[in-house]
């Protein structure tokens, strides 16, 4: 088996930091796709391509790919070098073809960064990051109100066969003093996208190991200004709110402005931060 493989992304970043982080790791490209290949049985190469598309569309920061997936030694009787498939395919137009939840793009991009271990996904809905980060070897946490949402995460995880990926319904916006579901000093990484109630701040960074990751992504209230969305101005961050609000953590990485917004969501203008706890770092765990 043999697969040859072209991928777009946006390079710019890349060519003036200098910096493997602001591009698409094509040695990890390798290593997923292998590891892809071993895991899957599929009797169709076909099949087979369209696996390799979700998973590098889930993965990596590209817009688009080519692929060309093909046997080298088909169990033809005539003489054949090889035979295969060829697709060549836009994000947008795989995604609208898929049935899997897609996680942000900023998850994607920054989840080399996250530290593995125990992550927290924090007003889940039906778990696209959650699903997500379990896939990719994390101890994961879902909470959220929905039970519905959560019964249907839960299924999804079983289907997956995600055994380390739990779930907790939990009323995040209930008046109380007491916050069992952020335990100190707990998770490794926590990931919030697109919910915001300000009072959880403090809950988050305390649930936080130390050393561990903050990713936080949602709307800002250019979002509201242009589309009036959310509903509410009151659901917007302000202009560097987000940076105020997790003034204690240490930025790795923040943007405001516009950005993909995923399925369903087109062009939106949100913040993004990646922000680490700081102290000393628990035994055997690693910094991004």
């Amino acid at each position: 088996m043999a697969i040859d493989l072209e991928l777009d992304c946006e390079t710019v970043s890349a060519a003036a930091s200098d910096h493997l982080i602001d591009t698409v790791d094509y040695a990890q490209v390798a290593k997923r796709v292998v590891e892809l290949g071993g895991e899957e049985v599929c009797a169709l190469l076909e099949t087979l391509a369209e696996k390799v598309l979700t998973m590098l569309f889930a993965d990596f920061p590209i817009s688009r790919a080519r692929l060309w997936l093909r046997k080298l030694a088909p169990p033809m009787i005539e003489k054949a070098g090889s035979v295969g498939v060829k697709l060549d395919r836009p994000r947008a137009a795989h995604h609208a073809k898929s049935t899997d939840p897609v996680p942000s793009r900023f998850l994607t991009q920054q989840l080399h960064r996250l530290p593995k271990g125990r992550a927290l996904d924090v007003a889940s809905g039906n778990g696209r990051h959650a699903l997500y980060l379990a896939a990719h070897g994390f101890e994961v946490e879902a909470i959220d109100r929905d039970r519905d949402s959560l019964a249907n995460l839960s299924a999804a995880a079983a289907k997956r066969h995600l055994s380390h990926l739990t779930v907790k319904q939990v009323d995040l916006e209930r008046l109380t003093d007491e916050r069992p579901e952020f335990p100190p000093n707990t998770y490794d990484a926590i990931v919030v996208c697109f919910y915001l109630h300000r009072p959880l701040f403090p809950w988050l960074v305390e649930a936080l190991k130390p050393q561990g990751v903050l990713l936080y992504e949602t709307f800002t209230i250019d979002n509201y200004l242009r589309y009036r969305h959310p509903r509410r101005w009151e659901f917007c961050l302000a202009q560097n709110e987000l940076l105020r609000l997790t003034s204690s953590l240490r930025v790795l990485s923040y943007d405001e402005g516009e950005h993909d917004g995923g399925p369903g969501m087109g062009s939106v203008y949100t913040a993004q931060l990646l922000a680490q706890k700081p102290g000393q770092p628990i035994a055997g765990h690693k910094s991004p």
